[in-house]
Parts: C-alpha cells; structure tokens; sequence
C-alpha cells in the first residue's frame, strides 16, 4: 500500500476569509478527490508574528517553524498568494526566504494566484516561477490564475477554473507520487 501524499498548501493572504484560501481549499480538495494525502493548509496571516521579523530560521517561534518543516517535508506543495501591485505578497516571500535552501528542491509545487483583474495573470511566470525555480522546485507546468470576476465573494463561480484544477492536478500528481516514491527508495 502506498503511503498518503502530504500535500502543504500555503496561502499568502493577509486576512481571512480570502479568495486565494478558497482557491487553495478548492486545489487541495481537488488533490484530495484523485489520491490519498495528509493535507494540511498554511494561512501564513495566522503564523506571521513568529516569522515577520525573522532575519534567520532560528529567530523564528514554534508556530512559524512547525510551518517551515511542514512545507519542506511535503510531497507537494502548493503556493497560492493574492497578487498586489503586479506580484506575491510580502509576507508570501518572507515566509519562502525562511525555507530552507534546498527544503523544496526537486519538490512538485503547484502555483495558485488570484487578483483584482486579468492584468496581474503573468504573476505566475514572472514572479512566482523565478522565485520557486531558485529553491530548485519543480513547478507543474499550468499554473492557476482567478481574477475577481471568477469569485461570488470566496465562491469560485467559473465552470473553466474546476477544468484548469482538474488540468493541473492530473499532471501533478503523478510527479509527487514518482518522487516521493523515489525519494523513500533512497532513504531505505
């Protein structure tokens, strides 16, 4: 028998509710539907004061760390933050500072972003696949974009997002299943 994916979502948002936490709920659930996994969601608002004014990752507190080993320890990852003024949050990016250097190489991370218009729809390529191919990750190669007019508040109302979901989740999967597998051969 295989051994549940553990799957991190991690949310950038600065407050809740948030459509990027409905966004990451509906990929996590998604994820959920195709394979067995031990999910768990990261609202980085909720730990923030244990990591905020960190310069290193011993200066962090017990929440933020529990956070920072649960993301490295996945099997995939999926980073999801809202989009202000054309990129991630900066509390998306602090937190990603904080990971270890090679805590998510070779790592499956799926992108998630949301924002007020279509406009800010390149942050998945211009931001966020930059900062993740530094740590060495491997990105799924379809990122997920919403824009406002795909939410009725945290509602996502578009039938083509559930498509694009199902898109990505399929090719993700599999990777972190190979991997992870791979990974536990080499370890035993």
């Amino acid at each position: 028998m295989t051994a549940p994916l553990r799957v991190v979502a991690v949310v950038g948002s600065l407050r809740s509710p948030s459509k990027t936490t409905a966004l990451a709920e509906l990929i996590l659930r998604t994820v959920q539907a195709r394979t067995e996994t031990e999910a768990r969601l990261i609202e980085l608002h909720t730990v923030s004061s244990g990591f905020s004014g960190a310069v290193e990752r011993d200066q962090v507190g017990p929440e933020a760390e529990d956070a920072l080993r649960a993301v490295e320890e996945a099997d995939l990852v999926i980073a999801a933050t809202p989009v202000f003024r054309g990129s991630y949050t900066g509390l998306f990016k602090h937190f990603f500072d904080l990971v270890d250097q090679y805590g998510v190489a070779a790592k499956p991370v799926l992108l998630a972003a949301t924002g007020g218009s279509d406009r800010h729809a390149l942050v998945i390529e211009h931001a966020m696949r930059p900062l993740f191919g530094f740590l060495q990750a491997w990105t799924a190669p379809a990122g997920i974009y919403l824009s406002s007019g795909d939410f009725d508040g945290t509602t996502v109302l578009n039938p083509e997002v559930y498509e694009r979901i199902e898109m990505a989740v399929n090719d993700v999967v599999p990777v972190a299943r190979a991997l992870s597998a791979a990974r536990a051969a080499t370890a035993a």
